[in-house]
């Protein structure tokens, strides 16, 4: 009952996302990207330099990156969003698509010259939190060691 009253507020409430994020999946697909599920959403892989973007039901990020724990810590952080557009539904593009986009965009030479984490931000750290929290995996953190992390994901 609750996958369906997910998918179905989802897809009333949350459409105007949802619907974009459906075209551009299916776009994708058809260009032969790879795809697959990860709890409730479709991560779609793409050959880009961004991060990643949730639209919705769909999250699309960057296929490859040197960084393990970022591969990792991604999509549990682009599912937080999808859990933002389910409550938000056409509130997101102003509440948390519009304000993230500008400050991933337009404040990176501020963030590195203050040494300020992407994730202060509001709609940033409110996504690592809910990704965290709906997906049921803990994000790691740099310098963690990987045996130690094994050992708190398996409990």
């Amino acid at each position: 009952m609750k996958n369906f009253l997910f998918y179905l507020i989802q897809w009333t409430w949350g459409l105007p996302v949802n619907l974009i994020g459906g075209v551009v999946a299916l776009i994708c697909r058809a260009k032969g990207y790879e795809q697959k599920r990860f709890k409730h959403a479709l991560i779609t892989y793409l050959p880009w330099k961004q991060g990643g973007l949730s639209l919705g039901l769909f999250i699309f990020i960057r296929k490859e990156h040197p960084n393990e724990i970022w591969r990792y810590n991604t999509p549990i952080h682009e599912y937080g969003h999808t859990w933002q557009a389910l409550l938000l539904g056409p509130l997101y593009w102003l509440i948390i698509g519009l304000p993230s986009a500008v400050w991933c965009n337009f404040f990176e030479k501020y963030r590195r010259k203050n040494h300020v984490s992407y994730y202060v931000f509001y709609p940033e750290k409110w996504a690592n939190a809910w990704g965290q929290k709906f997906s049921g995996m803990r994000m790691k953190l740099e310098g963690e060691d990987p045996q130690a992390y094994k050992k708190i994901a398996k409990k």
